[in-house]
Protein backbone atom coordinates (compact mmCIF):
# COMPACT_ATOMS: atom_id res chain seq x y z
CA UNK A 1 0.00 0.00 0.00
CA UNK A 2 0.89 3.19 -0.59
CA UNK A 3 1.90 5.10 2.12
CA UNK A 4 3.48 8.79 1.23
CA UNK A 5 4.24 11.04 -2.15
CA UNK A 6 6.59 13.20 -2.02
CA UNK A 7 7.00 15.67 -4.99
CA UNK A 8 9.91 18.70 -5.24
CA UNK A 9 10.40 20.90 -8.24
CA UNK A 10 8.17 18.24 -10.20
CA UNK A 11 6.10 20.26 -13.19
CA UNK A 12 3.83 23.59 -11.59
CA UNK A 13 4.86 21.98 -7.98
CA UNK A 14 7.01 23.29 -6.32
CA UNK A 15 6.79 20.95 -2.96
CA UNK A 16 4.00 18.48 -2.01
CA UNK A 17 3.78 15.72 0.64
CA UNK A 18 0.91 13.77 0.58
CA UNK A 19 -0.16 10.64 2.98
CA UNK A 20 -2.22 7.67 1.97
CA UNK A 21 -4.35 5.26 3.90
CA UNK A 22 -6.48 2.20 3.12
CA UNK A 23 -9.87 2.86 1.20
CA UNK A 24 -10.73 5.07 -1.67
CA UNK A 25 -8.47 8.35 -1.77
CA UNK A 26 -9.91 11.02 -4.40
CA UNK A 27 -8.12 13.94 -5.48
CA UNK A 28 -9.61 16.98 -7.39
CA UNK A 29 -8.85 20.40 -8.64
CA UNK A 30 -9.93 23.03 -10.82
CA UNK A 31 -9.22 22.20 -14.53
CA UNK A 32 -5.20 22.45 -15.47
CA UNK A 33 -4.63 22.92 -11.50
CA UNK A 34 -2.39 19.46 -12.49
CA UNK A 35 -4.43 17.01 -10.25
CA UNK A 36 -3.20 14.24 -12.57
CA UNK A 37 0.29 15.27 -11.77
CA UNK A 38 0.16 12.72 -9.10
CA UNK A 39 -0.28 10.45 -11.34
CA UNK A 40 2.35 11.15 -13.58
CA UNK A 41 4.85 10.79 -10.55
CA UNK A 42 3.49 7.85 -9.99
CA UNK A 43 4.04 6.35 -13.46
CA UNK A 44 7.64 7.94 -13.92
CA UNK A 45 8.25 6.13 -10.57
CA UNK A 46 7.31 3.06 -11.72
CA UNK A 47 10.11 3.24 -14.34
CA UNK A 48 8.36 5.54 -17.55
CA UNK A 49 10.84 7.53 -19.59
CA UNK A 50 10.96 10.94 -18.33
CA UNK A 51 11.96 14.88 -20.20
CA UNK A 52 13.69 17.76 -19.14
CA UNK A 53 9.63 19.16 -19.27
CA UNK A 54 8.89 17.39 -16.07
CA UNK A 55 11.27 19.71 -13.82
CA UNK A 56 10.09 22.49 -12.89
CA UNK A 57 10.84 26.01 -14.25
CA UNK A 58 14.23 27.60 -12.33
CA UNK A 59 15.07 24.21 -11.06
CA UNK A 60 18.29 22.07 -11.82
CA UNK A 61 15.99 18.91 -11.06
CA UNK A 62 12.76 17.51 -10.04
CA UNK A 63 12.76 15.02 -7.07
CA UNK A 64 10.07 11.96 -6.33
CA UNK A 65 9.46 9.62 -3.47
CA UNK A 66 7.21 7.03 -2.73
CA UNK A 67 7.33 5.13 0.63
CA UNK A 68 5.11 1.77 0.38
CA UNK A 69 3.71 -0.73 3.14
CA UNK A 70 4.33 -4.46 2.14
CA UNK A 71 1.94 -5.80 4.36
CA UNK A 72 -0.52 -6.49 1.34
CA UNK A 73 2.74 -7.03 -1.32
CA UNK A 74 4.03 -10.06 -1.10
CA UNK A 75 5.10 -11.01 -4.43
CA UNK A 76 6.98 -7.10 -4.01
CA UNK A 77 8.74 -8.35 -1.00
CA UNK A 78 9.87 -11.24 -2.64
CA UNK A 79 10.72 -9.45 -6.11
CA UNK A 80 12.32 -7.34 -3.38
CA UNK A 81 14.28 -10.27 -1.29
CA UNK A 82 15.38 -11.65 -4.58
CA UNK A 83 17.26 -8.57 -6.14
CA UNK A 84 18.73 -8.19 -2.42
CA UNK A 85 16.84 -4.77 -2.10
CA UNK A 86 14.70 -5.86 1.02
CA UNK A 87 14.61 -3.57 3.75
CA UNK A 88 11.62 -4.70 7.10
CA UNK A 89 8.62 -4.67 5.73
CA UNK A 90 8.64 -0.83 4.01
CA UNK A 91 10.01 0.06 0.40
CA UNK A 92 10.93 3.43 -0.80
CA UNK A 93 11.38 4.29 -4.06
CA UNK A 94 13.50 7.62 -5.27
CA UNK A 95 13.80 8.68 -8.51
CA UNK A 96 15.63 12.25 -9.22
CA UNK A 97 15.11 14.00 -12.99
CA UNK A 98 17.60 16.79 -13.88
CA UNK A 99 17.11 19.60 -15.98
CA UNK A 100 19.51 18.33 -18.37
CA UNK A 101 17.15 15.18 -19.12
CA UNK A 102 19.19 12.83 -17.25
CA UNK A 103 17.63 10.47 -14.15
CA UNK A 104 18.49 8.11 -11.39
CA UNK A 105 16.01 6.09 -9.59
CA UNK A 106 17.23 4.11 -5.67
CA UNK A 107 14.91 2.08 -3.81
CA UNK A 108 15.78 1.46 -0.59
CA UNK A 109 18.48 3.93 -0.73
CA UNK A 110 20.44 1.82 -3.02
CA UNK A 111 20.22 2.64 -6.94
CA UNK A 112 18.61 0.37 -9.93
CA UNK A 113 17.63 0.17 -13.21
CA UNK A 114 14.67 2.02 -15.18
CA UNK A 115 14.08 -1.84 -15.79
CA UNK A 116 14.39 -2.92 -12.20
CA UNK A 117 11.93 0.36 -11.24
CA UNK A 118 9.19 -0.97 -13.60
CA UNK A 119 9.59 -4.82 -12.30
CA UNK A 120 8.96 -3.16 -9.01
CA UNK A 121 6.86 -1.40 -9.55
CA UNK A 122 4.38 -3.47 -11.76
CA UNK A 123 3.97 -5.19 -8.06
CA UNK A 124 3.10 -2.55 -6.39
CA UNK A 125 1.01 0.06 -8.11
CA UNK A 126 -1.32 -0.07 -11.38
CA UNK A 127 -2.31 2.74 -12.97
CA UNK A 128 -5.67 3.03 -15.16
CA UNK A 129 -6.53 5.73 -17.69
CA UNK A 130 -3.53 6.14 -19.89
CA UNK A 131 -2.38 3.08 -22.25
CA UNK A 132 1.33 3.32 -21.28
CA UNK A 133 0.45 2.81 -17.89
CA UNK A 134 -1.82 0.06 -17.86
CA UNK A 135 -0.31 -3.03 -16.61
CA UNK A 136 -4.11 -4.53 -17.17
CA UNK A 137 -3.33 -4.40 -21.13
CA UNK A 138 -0.92 -6.74 -20.81
CA UNK A 139 -1.98 -10.47 -21.81
CA UNK A 140 -0.11 -11.93 -19.30
CA UNK A 141 -1.91 -10.20 -16.59
CA UNK A 142 -4.78 -10.69 -18.29
CA UNK A 143 -3.70 -14.23 -17.81
CA UNK A 144 -2.78 -13.89 -14.11
CA UNK A 145 -6.23 -11.85 -13.38
CA UNK A 146 -8.49 -14.53 -14.71
CA UNK A 147 -6.68 -17.24 -12.73
CA UNK A 148 -7.15 -14.79 -9.69
CA UNK A 149 -10.72 -15.04 -10.60
CA UNK A 150 -11.52 -18.52 -11.17
CA UNK A 151 -9.08 -19.85 -8.15
CA UNK A 152 -7.01 -21.77 -10.64
CA UNK A 153 -3.91 -21.19 -8.18
CA UNK A 154 -3.70 -25.19 -7.72
CA UNK A 155 -3.87 -26.73 -11.45
CA UNK A 156 -2.03 -23.76 -12.14
CA UNK A 157 0.69 -25.36 -9.84
CA UNK A 158 0.05 -28.70 -12.04
CA UNK A 159 0.57 -27.04 -14.62
CA UNK A 160 3.94 -25.40 -14.03
CA UNK A 161 5.37 -28.89 -12.06
CA UNK A 162 4.61 -30.82 -15.45
CA UNK A 163 6.18 -28.47 -17.43
CA UNK A 164 9.17 -28.65 -15.44
CA UNK A 165 9.73 -32.29 -15.19
CA UNK A 166 9.19 -32.57 -19.05
CA UNK A 167 12.10 -29.63 -19.42
CA UNK A 168 14.02 -31.52 -17.00
CA UNK A 169 14.51 -34.56 -18.80
CA UNK A 170 13.86 -33.09 -22.46
CA UNK A 171 17.41 -31.36 -21.42
CA UNK A 172 18.89 -34.59 -20.14
CA UNK A 173 18.26 -36.05 -23.16
CA UNK A 174 19.71 -33.50 -25.13
CA UNK A 175 22.96 -33.93 -23.16
CA UNK A 176 23.11 -37.79 -23.51
CA UNK A 177 22.34 -37.61 -27.49
CA UNK A 178 25.11 -35.06 -27.68
CA UNK A 179 27.43 -37.13 -26.66
CA UNK A 180 27.14 -39.82 -29.52
CA UNK A 181 28.89 -42.78 -30.04
CA UNK A 182 30.61 -43.04 -26.58
CA UNK A 183 32.40 -46.30 -27.78
CA UNK A 184 35.98 -44.54 -27.52
CA UNK A 185 35.63 -42.45 -24.42
CA UNK A 186 34.56 -46.22 -22.52
CA UNK A 187 37.55 -47.72 -23.43
CA UNK A 188 39.50 -44.61 -22.88
CA UNK A 189 38.11 -44.16 -19.65
CA UNK A 190 38.82 -48.14 -18.85
CA UNK A 191 42.72 -47.90 -19.78
CA UNK A 192 42.58 -44.54 -17.13
CA UNK A 193 40.89 -47.10 -14.37
CA UNK A 194 42.55 -50.12 -15.16
CA UNK A 195 45.93 -48.10 -14.23
CA UNK A 196 44.64 -46.16 -11.07
CA UNK A 197 42.79 -49.58 -9.97
CA UNK A 198 46.42 -51.52 -9.94
CA UNK A 199 47.93 -48.79 -7.58
CA UNK A 200 47.15 -48.35 -3.95
CA UNK A 201 45.63 -45.25 -4.03
CA UNK A 202 43.93 -44.29 -0.39
CA UNK A 203 45.60 -40.92 1.51
CA UNK A 204 46.63 -43.14 4.64
CA UNK A 205 48.43 -45.69 2.29
CA UNK A 206 50.67 -43.09 0.16
CA UNK A 207 51.74 -41.29 3.12
CA UNK A 208 52.92 -44.88 5.06
CA UNK A 209 54.61 -45.50 1.40
CA UNK A 210 56.29 -42.64 1.55
CA UNK A 211 57.34 -42.81 5.12
CA UNK A 212 58.59 -46.32 4.75
CA UNK A 213 60.67 -44.69 1.71
CA UNK A 214 62.19 -42.35 4.11
CA UNK A 215 63.23 -44.79 6.72
CA UNK A 216 64.84 -47.00 3.73
CA UNK A 217 66.66 -44.14 2.09
CA UNK A 218 68.15 -43.18 5.54
CA UNK A 219 68.39 -46.81 7.22
CA UNK A 220 72.27 -46.70 7.48
CA UNK A 221 72.43 -43.64 9.36
CA UNK A 222 69.64 -44.66 11.09
CA UNK A 223 70.98 -47.51 12.06
CA UNK A 224 73.91 -46.26 13.30
CA UNK A 225 72.48 -43.66 15.34
CA UNK A 226 70.51 -45.91 17.17
CA UNK A 227 73.81 -48.19 17.72
CA UNK A 228 75.72 -44.90 19.22
CA UNK A 229 72.78 -44.03 21.19
CA UNK A 230 72.12 -47.77 22.71
CA UNK A 231 75.72 -47.75 23.64
CA UNK A 232 75.84 -44.52 25.75
CA UNK A 233 72.56 -45.57 27.19
CA UNK A 234 72.79 -48.89 28.63
CA UNK A 235 75.65 -51.01 26.38
CA UNK A 236 77.40 -53.75 28.22
CA UNK A 237 81.07 -52.24 27.53
CA UNK A 238 81.93 -49.53 28.15
CA UNK A 239 80.78 -46.45 30.66
CA UNK A 240 76.94 -46.11 30.04
CA UNK A 241 74.35 -43.28 31.14
CA UNK A 242 72.39 -46.27 32.97
CA UNK A 243 75.82 -47.66 34.70
CA UNK A 244 76.71 -43.71 35.87
CA UNK A 245 73.17 -43.61 37.33
CA UNK A 246 73.71 -46.09 39.59
CA UNK A 247 76.75 -45.27 40.81
CA UNK A 248 75.57 -42.07 41.27
CA UNK A 249 72.62 -43.28 43.71
CA UNK A 250 75.21 -45.42 45.52
CA UNK A 251 77.60 -42.90 46.47
CA UNK A 252 74.42 -40.90 47.76
CA UNK A 253 72.33 -43.71 49.16
CA UNK A 254 75.55 -43.56 51.71
CA UNK A 255 75.13 -40.33 52.94
CA UNK A 256 71.82 -39.81 52.86
CA UNK A 257 71.31 -40.36 56.61
CA UNK A 258 72.93 -37.15 57.36
CA UNK A 259 70.72 -35.35 54.89
CA UNK A 260 67.12 -36.27 54.26
CA UNK A 261 66.63 -34.37 51.16
CA UNK A 262 68.98 -36.36 49.40
CA UNK A 263 66.12 -38.93 49.48
CA UNK A 264 64.06 -36.98 47.40
CA UNK A 265 66.93 -36.61 45.01
CA UNK A 266 67.49 -40.00 44.71
CA UNK A 267 63.75 -41.10 44.16
CA UNK A 268 64.61 -38.28 41.20
CA UNK A 269 67.60 -40.11 40.33
CA UNK A 270 65.12 -43.50 40.53
CA UNK A 271 62.20 -42.26 37.83
CA UNK A 272 65.16 -41.17 35.72
CA UNK A 273 67.14 -44.53 35.62
CA UNK A 274 63.10 -46.13 34.94
CA UNK A 275 63.27 -43.89 32.05
CA UNK A 276 66.44 -44.39 30.78
CA UNK A 277 66.02 -48.08 30.78
CA UNK A 278 62.52 -47.95 28.92
CA UNK A 279 64.16 -45.38 25.98
CA UNK A 280 66.75 -48.48 25.77
CA UNK A 281 64.38 -51.09 25.34
CA UNK A 282 62.31 -48.73 22.54
CA UNK A 283 65.90 -48.09 21.03
CA UNK A 284 66.63 -51.81 20.77
CA UNK A 285 63.00 -52.37 18.70
CA UNK A 286 63.33 -49.66 16.57
CA UNK A 287 66.78 -50.93 15.62
CA UNK A 288 65.69 -54.03 15.39
CA UNK A 289 63.20 -53.12 12.75
CA UNK A 290 65.95 -51.28 10.91
CA UNK A 291 67.57 -53.12 7.74
CA UNK A 292 69.45 -52.33 4.92
CA UNK A 293 67.29 -54.27 2.18
CA UNK A 294 68.15 -52.80 -1.37
CA UNK A 295 65.50 -55.36 -2.72
CA UNK A 296 62.97 -53.44 -0.39
CA UNK A 297 64.10 -49.92 -1.14
CA UNK A 298 64.49 -50.35 -5.27
CA UNK A 299 60.97 -51.82 -5.02
CA UNK A 300 59.52 -48.43 -2.53
CA UNK A 301 61.14 -46.84 -5.02
CA UNK A 302 58.85 -47.63 -7.99
CA UNK A 303 55.93 -48.03 -6.44
CA UNK A 304 56.91 -44.12 -5.95
CA UNK A 305 57.52 -43.60 -8.73
CA UNK A 306 54.54 -45.06 -10.71
CA UNK A 307 52.92 -42.84 -8.37
CA UNK A 308 53.90 -39.92 -9.31
CA UNK A 309 53.98 -40.39 -12.82
CA UNK A 310 50.28 -41.25 -12.18
CA UNK A 311 50.04 -37.96 -10.20
CA UNK A 312 51.35 -35.81 -13.40
CA UNK A 313 49.61 -37.37 -16.00
CA UNK A 314 46.01 -36.71 -14.01
CA UNK A 315 47.52 -33.81 -12.91
CA UNK A 316 46.56 -33.83 -9.26
CA UNK A 317 48.65 -34.45 -6.19
CA UNK A 318 49.22 -37.98 -5.42
CA UNK A 319 46.79 -37.61 -2.48
CA UNK A 320 44.58 -36.82 -5.31
CA UNK A 321 44.20 -40.06 -7.22
CA UNK A 322 41.73 -41.82 -5.10
CA UNK A 323 39.22 -39.59 -6.17
CA UNK A 324 40.24 -39.67 -9.78
CA UNK A 325 39.75 -43.09 -9.89
CA UNK A 326 36.56 -42.72 -8.43
CA UNK A 327 35.70 -40.09 -10.89
CA UNK A 328 36.71 -42.33 -13.40
CA UNK A 329 34.76 -45.18 -12.15
CA UNK A 330 31.25 -42.82 -11.93
CA UNK A 331 32.13 -41.37 -15.85
CA UNK A 332 32.49 -45.10 -16.88
CA UNK A 333 29.28 -46.44 -14.85
CA UNK A 334 27.01 -43.58 -16.40
CA UNK A 335 28.15 -44.44 -20.09
CA UNK A 336 27.58 -48.04 -19.97
CA UNK A 337 24.27 -47.03 -18.94
CA UNK A 338 23.48 -43.98 -21.61
CA UNK A 339 21.63 -46.48 -24.44
CA UNK A 340 19.17 -47.89 -21.34
CA UNK A 341 19.03 -44.23 -19.85
CA UNK A 342 17.78 -43.07 -23.47
CA UNK A 343 15.72 -45.69 -24.11
CA UNK A 344 14.09 -45.17 -20.43
CA UNK A 345 13.81 -41.20 -20.90
CA UNK A 346 11.69 -41.36 -24.17
CA UNK A 347 9.34 -43.43 -21.98
CA UNK A 348 9.65 -40.40 -19.32
CA UNK A 349 9.26 -37.69 -21.87
CA UNK A 350 6.25 -39.33 -23.23
CA UNK A 351 4.95 -39.87 -20.03
CA UNK A 352 5.72 -36.24 -18.59
CA UNK A 353 3.81 -35.11 -21.50
CA UNK A 354 0.80 -36.45 -20.83
CA UNK A 355 0.68 -35.57 -17.31
CA UNK A 356 1.39 -32.03 -18.38
CA UNK A 357 -2.07 -32.50 -21.28
CA UNK A 358 -3.97 -33.85 -17.93
CA UNK A 359 -3.25 -31.20 -16.28
CA UNK A 360 -3.23 -28.34 -19.08
CA UNK A 361 -6.75 -29.67 -20.16
CA UNK A 362 -7.96 -28.80 -16.12
CA UNK A 363 -6.65 -25.50 -16.00
CA UNK A 364 -8.20 -25.01 -19.41
CA UNK A 365 -11.79 -25.98 -18.34
CA UNK A 366 -11.11 -23.79 -15.50
CA UNK A 367 -10.20 -21.04 -17.47
CA UNK A 368 -13.16 -21.18 -19.39
CA UNK A 369 -15.60 -21.23 -16.59
CA UNK A 370 -13.67 -18.75 -15.39
CA UNK A 371 -13.38 -16.41 -18.69
CA UNK A 372 -18.06 -16.98 -18.85
CA UNK A 373 -18.53 -15.38 -15.07
CA UNK A 374 -16.05 -13.08 -15.73
CA UNK A 375 -17.59 -11.68 -19.31
CA UNK A 376 -20.95 -11.66 -17.47
CA UNK A 377 -20.47 -9.59 -14.59
CA UNK A 378 -18.11 -6.92 -16.55
CA UNK A 379 -20.54 -6.90 -18.74
CA UNK A 380 -23.55 -6.04 -16.67
CA UNK A 381 -21.30 -3.39 -14.96
CA UNK A 382 -19.91 -1.68 -17.96
CA UNK A 383 -23.63 -0.62 -18.72
CA UNK A 384 -24.00 0.04 -15.10
CA UNK A 385 -20.73 2.71 -16.06
CA UNK A 386 -22.89 4.19 -18.68
CA UNK A 387 -21.70 2.21 -21.60
CA UNK A 388 -25.17 0.57 -22.18
CA UNK A 389 -25.09 -2.12 -25.14
CA UNK A 390 -21.23 -2.69 -24.58
CA UNK A 391 -20.16 -5.64 -23.76
CA UNK A 392 -16.80 -7.98 -22.62
CA UNK A 393 -15.22 -11.16 -23.51
CA UNK A 394 -12.67 -13.09 -22.57
CA UNK A 395 -11.21 -14.99 -25.68
CA UNK A 396 -9.43 -18.19 -24.74
CA UNK A 397 -7.14 -19.16 -27.58
CA UNK A 398 -5.76 -22.78 -27.61
CA UNK A 399 -1.98 -22.66 -28.29
CA UNK A 400 -0.70 -24.60 -31.95
CA UNK A 401 1.92 -26.58 -30.63
CA UNK A 402 1.36 -29.50 -28.02
CA UNK A 403 5.05 -28.16 -26.22
CA UNK A 404 4.33 -28.14 -22.27
CA UNK A 405 4.28 -24.87 -21.74
CA UNK A 406 4.35 -23.77 -17.64
CA UNK A 407 1.66 -21.20 -18.34
CA UNK A 408 -1.22 -23.67 -19.50
CA UNK A 409 -2.26 -24.86 -23.27
CA UNK A 410 -4.04 -21.68 -24.16
CA UNK A 411 -3.84 -17.37 -24.38
CA UNK A 412 -5.89 -15.10 -22.70
CA UNK A 413 -7.39 -11.86 -24.90
CA UNK A 414 -9.69 -9.32 -22.89
CA UNK A 415 -12.21 -7.88 -25.61
CA UNK A 416 -14.77 -5.28 -25.60
CA UNK A 417 -17.06 -3.52 -27.83
CA UNK A 418 -17.70 -0.17 -26.41
CA UNK A 419 -21.03 0.58 -28.26
CA UNK A 420 -23.64 -2.11 -29.40
CA UNK A 421 -23.38 -3.73 -33.03
CA UNK A 422 -19.84 -2.87 -32.60
CA UNK A 423 -17.47 -6.32 -32.95
CA UNK A 424 -15.32 -7.11 -29.56
CA UNK A 425 -11.77 -5.84 -30.12
CA UNK A 426 -8.70 -6.02 -28.31
CA UNK A 427 -8.49 -4.49 -24.62
CA UNK A 428 -5.17 -2.50 -25.93
CA UNK A 429 -7.01 -1.41 -29.05
CA UNK A 430 -9.64 0.74 -27.20
CA UNK A 431 -8.78 4.10 -28.60
CA UNK A 432 -10.76 6.29 -25.90
CA UNK A 433 -8.96 6.63 -22.36
CA UNK A 434 -12.18 7.54 -20.67
CA UNK A 435 -14.00 4.16 -21.94
CA UNK A 436 -10.58 2.48 -20.80
CA UNK A 437 -10.32 3.70 -17.52
CA UNK A 438 -13.93 2.65 -16.95
CA UNK A 439 -13.65 -0.70 -18.82
CA UNK A 440 -10.65 -1.25 -16.56
CA UNK A 441 -12.53 -0.60 -13.37
CA UNK A 442 -15.99 -2.58 -14.18
CA UNK A 443 -13.08 -5.54 -14.90
CA UNK A 444 -11.23 -4.58 -11.33
CA UNK A 445 -14.45 -4.44 -9.63
CA UNK A 446 -16.01 -7.67 -10.97
CA UNK A 447 -13.01 -9.70 -9.99
CA UNK A 448 -13.25 -8.02 -6.83
CA UNK A 449 -9.78 -6.84 -6.77
CA UNK A 450 -8.28 -10.33 -6.90
CA UNK A 451 -5.10 -9.69 -8.89
CA UNK A 452 -1.83 -9.28 -6.86
CA UNK A 453 -1.31 -5.45 -7.12
CA UNK A 454 -2.33 -3.88 -4.03
CA UNK A 455 -2.57 -0.43 -4.99
CA UNK A 456 -4.63 0.79 -7.94
CA UNK A 457 -5.06 4.50 -9.18
CA UNK A 458 -7.69 5.43 -11.78
CA UNK A 459 -6.90 8.99 -13.58
CA UNK A 460 -9.87 10.10 -15.18
CA UNK A 461 -12.06 7.73 -14.82
CA UNK A 462 -15.40 9.67 -14.75
CA UNK A 463 -14.61 11.22 -18.22
CA UNK A 464 -17.81 11.56 -20.38
CA UNK A 465 -20.60 11.16 -17.84
CA UNK A 466 -22.32 12.36 -15.13
CA UNK A 467 -25.46 11.52 -13.33
CA UNK A 468 -26.40 8.63 -12.02
CA UNK A 469 -23.87 6.61 -13.89
CA UNK A 470 -20.88 9.30 -12.48
CA UNK A 471 -22.25 8.15 -9.09
CA UNK A 472 -22.73 4.06 -9.61
CA UNK A 473 -19.05 5.14 -10.62
CA UNK A 474 -18.08 6.44 -7.13
CA UNK A 475 -19.99 3.61 -5.36
CA UNK A 476 -17.90 1.01 -7.80
CA UNK A 477 -14.41 2.32 -6.76
CA UNK A 478 -15.42 2.67 -3.19
CA UNK A 479 -16.60 -0.99 -3.34
CA UNK A 480 -13.10 -1.59 -4.94
CA UNK A 481 -11.84 0.59 -1.69
CA UNK A 482 -12.33 -2.09 0.76
CA UNK A 483 -10.04 -5.06 -1.03
CA UNK A 484 -7.29 -2.95 -2.69
CA UNK A 485 -5.92 0.84 -2.10
CA UNK A 486 -7.50 3.23 -4.56
CA UNK A 487 -6.31 6.73 -6.14
CA UNK A 488 -9.40 8.27 -8.02
CA UNK A 489 -8.35 11.52 -9.59
CA UNK A 490 -11.99 13.23 -10.35
CA UNK A 491 -13.37 15.72 -11.49
CA UNK A 492 -17.19 14.59 -10.67
CA UNK A 493 -18.33 15.53 -6.83
CA UNK A 494 -20.89 12.42 -7.32
CA UNK A 495 -17.13 10.48 -7.28
CA UNK A 496 -15.04 12.57 -4.86
CA UNK A 497 -18.05 12.10 -1.92
CA UNK A 498 -17.56 8.13 -2.20
CA UNK A 499 -13.70 8.83 -0.66
CA UNK A 500 -12.45 8.13 1.84
CA UNK A 501 -10.21 10.54 1.92
CA UNK A 502 -9.73 13.72 -0.26
CA UNK A 503 -7.23 15.98 -1.78
CA UNK A 504 -7.62 18.68 -3.46
CA UNK A 505 -5.20 20.47 -6.47
CA UNK A 506 -5.02 24.25 -7.34
CA UNK A 507 -3.02 26.45 -8.77
CA UNK A 508 -2.21 30.33 -7.84
CA UNK A 509 0.27 32.74 -10.00
CA UNK A 510 3.31 34.83 -8.21
CA UNK A 511 5.83 36.73 -9.50
CA UNK A 512 4.75 35.60 -12.76
CA UNK A 513 5.02 32.10 -11.93
CA UNK A 514 1.96 29.35 -11.48
CA UNK A 515 2.59 26.79 -9.18
CA UNK A 516 0.35 24.13 -7.71
CA UNK A 517 -0.40 23.06 -4.27
CA UNK A 518 -2.22 20.25 -2.88
CA UNK A 519 -4.16 20.19 0.52
CA UNK A 520 -5.49 17.53 2.51
CA UNK A 521 -9.70 18.22 3.15
CA UNK A 522 -11.38 17.84 6.60
CA UNK A 523 -15.33 17.35 6.72
CA UNK A 524 -15.94 21.02 6.16
CA UNK A 525 -13.09 21.77 3.35
CA UNK A 526 -14.57 18.77 1.78
CA UNK A 527 -18.62 20.25 1.65
CA UNK A 528 -17.14 23.63 -0.13
CA UNK A 529 -15.27 21.75 -2.39
CA UNK A 530 -17.95 19.59 -3.53
CA UNK A 531 -20.25 22.46 -3.41
CA UNK A 532 -17.83 23.78 -5.93
CA UNK A 533 -17.94 21.34 -8.08
CA UNK A 534 -21.45 21.09 -8.16
CA UNK A 535 -22.18 24.60 -8.55
CA UNK A 536 -18.86 26.31 -10.11
CA UNK A 537 -17.18 29.76 -8.72
CA UNK A 538 -20.15 30.75 -7.31
CA UNK A 539 -20.70 28.68 -4.19
CA UNK A 540 -24.67 29.02 -3.63
CA UNK A 541 -26.83 27.66 -0.29
CA UNK A 542 -28.21 25.11 -3.02
CA UNK A 543 -24.79 23.82 -3.84
CA UNK A 544 -23.60 23.79 -0.77
CA UNK A 545 -26.71 21.68 0.61
CA UNK A 546 -26.40 19.21 -2.19
CA UNK A 547 -22.65 18.80 -1.16
CA UNK A 548 -23.95 17.99 2.24
CA UNK A 549 -26.60 15.42 1.02
CA UNK A 550 -23.98 13.90 -1.52
CA UNK A 551 -21.90 13.31 1.65
CA UNK A 552 -24.06 12.19 3.94
CA UNK A 553 -25.52 9.45 1.07
CA UNK A 554 -22.11 8.32 0.76
CA UNK A 555 -21.20 7.76 4.62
Amino acid sequence: MLTHLSLKHFAVVSAAELSFGPGLTVISGETGAGKSLLVDALGLLSGLRADSGVVRHGADRAELVADFSLDDAPLARAWLAENELDEDEACQIRRVIRADGGSKAWVNGRPVTLGQLGELAGRLVEIHGQHEHQALLSRASQLALLDAFGRCEAPRRAVEAAAARWSALLRERDALSAQGDVSDRIAWLEHQYRELERETLEPEAIEKLLADHRRHAHAAGLIAACDGAFARLGGDDGPSLSRGLQQVRGELQRVAEHEPRLEEVDAMLDQAAIQIDEAAALLERIRSDLDLDPDAFEDLERRLGRLHELARKHRVPPEGLAAQRDALAAELEALRGAGERLAGLDREIEAARRDWRAAADALGAARRAAAQRLSQSTTALIAELGMGGGRFEVEIEPLEEDRPDPQGGERVEFLVAANPGQPARPLRKVASGGELSRISLAIEVAALGLDAVPTMVFDEVDTGIGGAVAEIVGQKLRALGASRQVLCVTHLPQVAAQGHAHYRVSKAASDGVTRSSVQALGAKEREEELARMLGGVELTREARAAAKRLLADAG
